[in-house]
């Protein structure tokens, strides 16, 4: 898959702006604060109709309007795929693909696999573990609907029995209904628990080679999942937790307080494995945070027999040389749109540049 062009209206700095990209590596380059990573979100809304920034659409439109334009042109095996998606200051976006209208996100979800990279995911390791869940989330939502429909109704249910929680405590009665939230957040969340155990999985067949070369074969990791609570145990715990949770008014149990670890031990050294979250340098933590990110491109292409679509946000001047020619050499058939302050940097990297685009606030130069 690929993106042949992108064309913006009313959206962030852009008024109007039309892009044809190549097939192999595009360079967006400029000065900061001209609109380059603007490009990559308008890219990213495209495939999983929400920003990588978690911005709300009103944040999206253009100052002074009221909505905005995004028209992405995809093609796979020679067919183009036209996806358009209005968005709405007051009101749900409007999507379409091939000028029919679609209504449900995952009518879209996996058109288009994106895995987006910036300095930001380089702190994955060390951030909370909201930061860790939500890099789950929105990779599996890509690839799985399934996982997408049992996490939206998850995630709806969580807020009506918090909501439920806080309702108890000036009506005591409504502690009737509690087991009637519990059974269905037990349905959907022992889902979205299995799913995440296999996604786990199916990364730790892939990373641990990949972390070995970028460490020099000095280095092992995996990956270890983390529950919030086992599914042998989550129908108990949850039951137990009624009192707890009618107390704090909230939800205390379940998937949306998972988290994953990164194990890492020194290959031929006596040392024993370290959390790397927790103990791990930050040169040992940004070489698992790559790790991560290229092993989510090879995941994608093992499960959909497809290439995502590789965007770089200005992350390559915070890597360090072996890095940065680990990264690029490992672009290979992709593409991949790369956005920078300079073309400098490339000098010295020997990889093929195939398109290049000054941006110049709000403005594109071929």
């Amino acid at each position: 898959m690929i993106i042949k062009s992108l064309e913006l209206s009313n959206f962030r700095n852009y008024e109007s702006l039309s892009i044809n990209f190549d097939n192999g590596t595009n360079i967006l380059y400029g000065d900061n604060a001209q609109g380059k990573t603007n490009i990559l979100e308008a890219i990213f809304v495209s495939a999983t109709t929400k920003s990588h920034k978690s911005s709300k659409d009103s944040e999206m439109i253009e100052f002074g309007n009221e909505e905005a334009h995004i028209r992405t042109i995809l093609e796979k095996e020679d067919i183009e795929t036209r996806v358009d998606m209005h968005l709405r200051k007051n009101k749900s976006k409007g999507i379409a693909i091939d000028g029919t209208k679609i209504k449900k996100a995952a009518d879209l979800l996996g058109l288009l696999n994106v895995v987006f990279f910036s300095p930001e995911d380089l702190s994955i390791i060390k951030n909370g573990p909201s930061e860790r869940r939500r890099f789950i989330d929105m990779e599996l939502c890509q690839l799985d609907n399934f996982y997408l429909y049992n996490l939206n109704h998850y995630n709806k249910i969580v807020n009506q029995r918090n909501k439920l929680l806080k309702d108890i405590s000036f009506n005591s009665d409504l502690k009737e209904t509690l087991n009637i939230w519990d059974s269905q957040l037990l349905s959907y969340g022992s889902k979205i628990i299995e799913r995440r155990e296999l996604f786990v999985n199916q990364l730790n067949e892939i990373i641990n080679d990949i972390h070995s070369n970028l460490s020099g074969g000095n280095e092992s990791l995996k990956i270890l999942y983390e529950p919030n609570v086992s599914l042998d145990s989550y129908e108990k715990i949850l039951s137990v937790s009624q009192e707890k949770d009618i107390k704090l008014k909230q939800t205390t149990v379940g998937p949306h307080r998972d988290d994953i670890s990164f194990i890492v031990k020194k290959n031929n050294s006596g040392e024993s494995e370290i959390d790397v979250r927790k103990y791990g340098s930050q040169g040992q933590q940004r070489t698992a945070a790559l790790s991560l990110k290229l092993s989510e491109i090879e995941l994608v292409k093992k499960i959909t027999n497809d290439t995502p679509v590789l965007l770089l946000d200005d992350v390559l001047s915070e890597l360090d040389s072996g890095r940065q020619n680990y990264l690029l050499n490992s672009i290979g058939d992709i593409q991949t749109i790369i956005t920078c302050t300079g073309l400098d940097e490339f000098v010295n990297h020997r990889f093929e540049i195939n398109k290049v685009f000054k941006i110049n606030n709000g403005t594109v130069e071929v």
